[in-house]
């Protein structure tokens, strides 16, 4: 019996794991990014450096990426998965205790840590692709990304409430979002160390050994038959998904900051972040299936021109604008949607089993050390010039992705879409019942 259109039912199993996971993690998620660079303007008195929060905990979350990768990739997805969320509870909680002791030093390494949290939320992605078939791969990872939206939407909108709850306890106001994050980080770690069961990434090891040799091809055998072109494949992937991620760190960091010092409280500063983050999660199902349909290279370019659209909306609308504001933060985020969607299709697609979670941790740490340039870059930008300049800088930068989608589909495989949606797939049943026996 399957289940998830034709699936397998530990597929559909992986599916629902994560996505309980990812409701919870996406709240600790938006913590950090609705209050981390107010938290450190305040600590540290200045605006140049605000950016330093989502410049460090995406270079804690570089760190990270490579550690969990290479963990699953070695002992499974649920060990990786679960490690990695762990440890971003612990940053949070470190987090708050900076804020507390007023310690600049202890707040800089605590947000170190607490980017193992974002590291963990992002490759968690990869878990819900690794049994799919390869025409529903997309639809697999938007299904993790989407139930993201849930708790990524609601935490902003407590951050209100968490001040209040970290003012009772003598913590400073902006810390109160971070004790949320410690409480969801661990709920999501615990979720998948129960029920992440059988784990995806060693099942679909097994699996595909059990099948005939002559339709699985190793490592080498790929890169022999294309010529060199799983690396080409993974460097336009991963290019793509850097771009996607260098324009809306710089952009959504520099948002709350822009926001307050234009008289907006904090209550309203949650609504444009959970507009954003709705933009990036939401639209998930739709990307899956376009990707699967016509292909990753069209769904690169509409994240190019999707991005173009949201620094050019950002940079023209009024400051006194909170719906305007929203509406250019939630485009920017349906831009980095379409452009990681698309991105990850193509490494996934590209890269063989045996090798896929460690590379995977690679190119989230090329992404990861993306999102720290953006983040550090946007406070420095804004200080010296103005946020209407950072919007406009980041609209051209998106530009650079069509030059590089260009030489992406010349490479094997990743300008073929998959069958449309409905078309017969491979039925693995048999293989896992084998298995189980």
């Amino acid at each position: 019996m399957t289940t998830y259109e034709g699936e397998p039912v530990e597929q559909a199993q992986t599916l629902r794991t994560l996505v309980i996971a990812q409701i919870f993690s996406g709240a600790g998620l938006a913590a950090g990014v609705t209050v981390g660079a107010l938290l450190a303007e305040d600590m540290l008195g200045t605006t140049s450096l605000a950016g330093i929060p989502a410049a460090l905990f995406t270079i804690g979350s570089a760190a990270a990426a490579v550690t969990v990768g290479r963990i699953s990739n070695r002992l499974g997805r649920r060990i990786g998965l679960t490690l990695g969320y762990a440890v971003g509870a612990l940053g949070s909680v470190a987090v708050v205790a900076a804020a507390a002791l007023d310690s600049v030093p202890f707040l800089l390494v605590a947000l170190l840590v607490y980017g193992a949290g974002t590291a963990t939320n992002l490759q968690a992605r990869y878990a819900g692709a690794d049994l799919a078939s390869p025409g529903r791969r997309g639809r697999a990872v938007s299904t993790v990304l989407v139930a993201t939206t849930l708790g990524a939407v609601v935490g902003p909108n407590l951050v209100t409430v968490m001040g209040g709850v970290a003012e009772s306890l003598d913590i400073p106001r902006l810390a109160g979002p971070f004790l949320l994050a410690a409480a969801a980080y661990g709920t999501a770690g615990a979720v998948l160390f129960v029920r992440l069961r059988p784990d995806p990434l060693l099942l679909a090891r097994e699996l595909a050994a059990r099948r005939p040799t002559t339709a699985v091809a190793g490592a080498g055998e790929i890169s022999r038959r294309i010529g060199g072109g799983v690396r080409r494949a993974v460097a336009a992937g991963a290019a793509i998904m850097v771009i996607t991620q260098i324009v809306m760190v710089a952009i959504m960091t520099m948002t709350p900051v822009h926001m307050k010092h234009h008289g907006h409280d904090v209550g309203a500063t949650g609504i444009v972040i959970a507009a954003h983050i709705a933009g990036m999660y939401l639209p998930s199902p739709l990307s899956g299936r376009l990707v699967d349909r016509f292909g990753a290279p069209v769904l690169a370019y509409a994240s190019g021109a999707t991005l173009l659209l949201a620094g050019a909306l950002a940079a023209s609308m009024p400051v006194d604008s909170v719906v305007g504001l929203a509406v250019a933060l939630a485009v920017l985020g349906l831009g980095w949607n379409l452009g990681l969607v698309a991105g990850t299709a193509i490494t996934t697609e590209a890269v063989p089993l045996a090798v896929r979670a460690r590379t995977q941790g690679s190119v989230d740490l090329c992404i990861a050390i993306a999102g720290a340039g953006g983040g550090l870059g946007s406070g420095l930008v804004v200080s010296s010039t103005s946020y209407t300049t950072l919007a406009a800088i980041g609209a051209v930068v998106a530009l650079a992705i069509v030059p590089i989608v260009a030489f992406a589909v010349r490479v094997p495989g990743v300008d073929q879409p998959h069958p449309p949606h409905g078309e017969p797939v491979p039925d693995r049943t048999a293989d896992i019942r084998s298995r189980t026996r």
